[in-house]
């Protein structure tokens, strides 16, 4: 055997062994949602007796297909509202000249370091001024307003990549802005509106904050809120919040799945550029 097919070897093992070592987690909610609630704790990594029960109950527990509902309503608005204006705003920070672009670029990117606890109250102050609490208007409007800075960075990183010369000659033809944007650097940008499109999904998918400090109203809440309830009873029934979890991050590992190389490629494609 060559030193290079033993090198190969070991690098299978050893990404095998990182594999099985992330996997286990998912694995044991998988198992914990079938088991019977005495034996979640158990020792037995595996269930005596698989009990499909726990989402029969799951249900009877909390409203689930209202919470389903909300979650892909407010998930389905903020993907569209981000991949939207985030690919705008980086769309201006690239293709277009204008004075004092880079700066203001600056500027929106130093706004990562703020940490959440920074703006939440002055936010959380004005949506209340406005009236826009216990409704869906906090979680879903402010996502058409500029996209987040980490996805303006990354899609204006993508369209740095594509050729100027192309946009002259579009500008040339008598292309409008909007036109070129919309007709000619969106359609290549598909890599990078995946991965926005991924993350943002993950993100609003998962988030517990924002529709914990928006939404008072039961009726309103989103999967996230209903995965707290579960956790937050006396004595949780915790083989039924394993069933909650694996319908909860089943969306996540299916888009995940079919759109990864897109996610991977946008990264790849979105390196820094001057």
């Amino acid at each position: 055997m060559t030193r290079q097919k033993r090198n190969n070897y070991f690098i299978f093992i050893l990404m095998t062994m990182i594999a099985i070592f992330f996997i286990l987690p998912f694995l044991w909610i998988i198992l914990t949602s079938v088991k019977p609630e005495a034996e979640v704790f158990s020792n037995n990594f595996l269930p005596s007796a698989i009990q499909l029960d726990n989402y029969v109950k799951l249900f009877n527990k909390i409203p689930f297909l209202q919470y389903l509902q909300n979650s892909v309503f407010i998930t389905s608005v903020a993907v569209i509202g981000i991949v939207l204006s985030s690919s705008i705003v980086g769309y201006a920070f690239s293709c277009i000249e204008w004075t004092g672009r880079n700066a203001l670029f600056y500027v929106v990117v130093a706004t990562m370091m703020l940490p959440i606890q920074v703006t939440m109250i002055p936010i959380f102050v004005i949506f209340k001024e406005i009236g826009w609490l216990n409704s869906f208007k906090p979680l879903t409007i402010p996502m058409f307003l500029g996209g987040g800075a980490f996805n303006i960075f990354l899609m204006r990183q993508f369209f740095m990549s594509v050729p100027k010369s192309l946009l002259d000659a579009a500008r040339i033809d008598g292309c409008s802005e909007f036109k070129i944007y919309w007709k000619i650097v969106l359609p290549l940008a598909k890599p990078a509106l995946a991965t926005v499109a991924i993350m943002t999904f993950m993100f609003v998918w998962n988030d517990f904050l924002g529709p914990l400090i928006y939404l008072s109203d039961k009726a309103k809440g989103t999967l996230a809120l209903g995965l707290g309830q579960l956790a937050g009873q006396q004595q949780p029934e915790w083989a039924i919040l394993m069933a909650a979890s694996v319908l909860m991050m089943l969306p996540v590992i299916v888009i995940f799945f079919f759109f990864q190389k897109y996610f991977i490629k946008g990264f790849t494609m979105s390196g820094i550029k001057e």
